[in-house]
């Protein structure tokens, strides 16, 4: 049996690190593992004589893929902005997803896919990766400095600012964080003990999907409406919303729908839930 070159030696042994760039690009394993496919495709059939930093290269050529990925996917959005955008369901191990996801933080995911593809792609690649901002200048065909700026504006825009003193935010994060923990773990009368009595709920069409929007009243009505949502609630995290908190629902990295609160005191007084791809694109969000 010949030996494998070189090259295919190098990418053997970056291989994991290739997959974890790439699943931080993009949010999903099956996507991930598509881009790393593809990289290895091209750098099959490049020369490779004049490569001296093997693993850096190995590094750009996957984040070129997923860059065309990313912009690809950006197309999609505006062609369709009121469609629900689902991807295709993969072969994919959900708890190999589950555990990748929560190795990176599920609301960061779900924030990264807000920016824009260049944004993401400088900020994984610097701040998670530590790759030189001349080079990722080379891969958007930008400055140095240019690619730092976006770099900047990515952080700025996943740390956000919030919209209360900290003390009212951190009562509001713990409130929020039992509605989700409750949730999850199906505990009705926990989330009877955080709704207000006329709480109420409005979720869009998006979100049901439903032909009209659906308005429910009352703390038992949407406590149950809650925990018919508990598969939902396992892939959601606390994030904040125009910088108050509030959770969201990604679904392979994508974000999918958004929880915003009202309070009355220590009590949720409404629950707004938006799904609907126009909506969605008017938030800030960013990660608590």
């Amino acid at each position: 049996m010949p030996e494998p070159d070189p090259m295919t030696r190098q990418f053997e042994e970056h291989r994991a690190r290739l997959r974890a760039v790439a699943y931080r690009m993009l949010g999903s394993v099956s996507e991930a593992d598509d881009a790393v496919q593809d990289a290895w495709l091209r750098v099959d059939r490049a020369d490779t004589s004049e490569v001296h930093n093997p693993g850096g290269w190995l590094t750009t050529v996957v984040a070129r893929v997923c860059l065309n990925q990313l912009r690809a996917r950006e197309t999609r959005r505006e062609e369709a902005l009121d469609a629900v955008e689902r991807t295709p369901v993969a072969d994919v191990d959900p708890e190999e997803e589950a555990l990748l996801a929560d190795s990176v933080g599920v609301a960061l995911l779900i924030v990264l896919d807000t920016l824009a593809p260049a944004e993401r792609l400088t900020f994984v690649l610097h701040d998670m990766f530590q790759v030189p901002f001349d080079e990722i200048g080379l891969l958007l065909e930008k400055s140095p400095v240019a690619a730092r700026q976006l770099a900047s504006r990515a952080r700025r825009r996943i740390k956000g600012a919030p919209a209360a003193p900290d003390a009212d935010l951190q009562r509001r994060r713990e409130a929020v964080g039992a509605y989700l923990a409750a949730t999850r773990a199906g505990d009705f009368d926990a989330l009877l003990a955080l709704l207000h009595p006329d709480v109420v709920l409005h979720a869009d069409p998006a979100v049901v999907p439903t032909p009209e929007p659906v308005f429910l009243g009352g703390a038992r009505t949407v406590a149950q409406a809650a925990l018919a949502s508990a598969t939902r609630a396992a892939h959601s995290a606390l994030v904040l919303v125009d910088g108050r908190v509030g959770i969201a629902f990604g679904e392979a990295g994508r974000l999918r729908a958004v929880l915003r609160f009202s309070f009355d005191a220590d009590l949720i007084t409404a629950v707004d839930i938006i799904g609907e791809r126009a909506r969605l694109a008017e938030l800030e969000l960013a990660v608590p």
